[in-house]
């Protein structure tokens, strides 16, 4: 996939399951590396994708204008990011996709507020589960109240169900 111009099922929503949303199709992926980008995401950058017929099929987000010209969009309820409006096509964050590899960045923007350290991350060791006793018990006993990547009829599920 190139990362631009995917159609089909592309469904997705907050962490909470309290807003979803659905598009028609998704346009260039990037990753934004200014200082807006990154407070909102609380992250190094903020992933965006371009969403054609974004429509919301449960709840809508709260929004902030982070500036007089952008305002971002997110759950009032547990806070997940899921837009970025600036007054032309509206972008949705990747992660909030309940497919997020249907949006691989084709572009970087903002490069002057790029953390120092980003180009060098992939150089940083990499800790599995199974290189810790400890950690490797810890994530056997978590138990997820998160939304499912996918749509539900309801959520939460009501006591009893599944």
């Amino acid at each position: 996939m190139n990362g631009e111009g995917f159609s089909g099922a592309i469904t997705g929503g907050c962490q909470c399951g309290a807003v979803r949303y659905r598009a028609e199709a998704l346009g260039r992926a990037s990753i934004c590396h200014c200082r807006m980008c990154q407070k909102a995401f609380g992250g190094f950058f903020g992933p965006l994708v371009t969403a054609k017929g974004l429509t919301w099929t449960r709840g809508k987000p709260a929004t902030f204008a982070s500036s007089n010209k952008i305002r971002r969009g997110f759950c009032a309820s547990c806070g997940t990011p899921l837009t970025y409006d600036y007054g032309g096509d509206p972008e949705i964050c990747i992660g909030s996709l309940d497919d997020p590899e249907l949006a691989p960045p084709a572009i970087q923007v903002n490069p002057a507020d790029k953390l120092s350290f980003f180009e060098k991350l992939h150089e940083l060791p990499v800790r599995t589960v199974q290189d810790n006793a400890k950690v490797a018990e810890f994530m056997a006993g978590i138990v997820s109240y998160q939304h499912p990547d996918h749509d539900t009829e309801a959520w939460p599920p009501e006591k009893g169900g599944a």
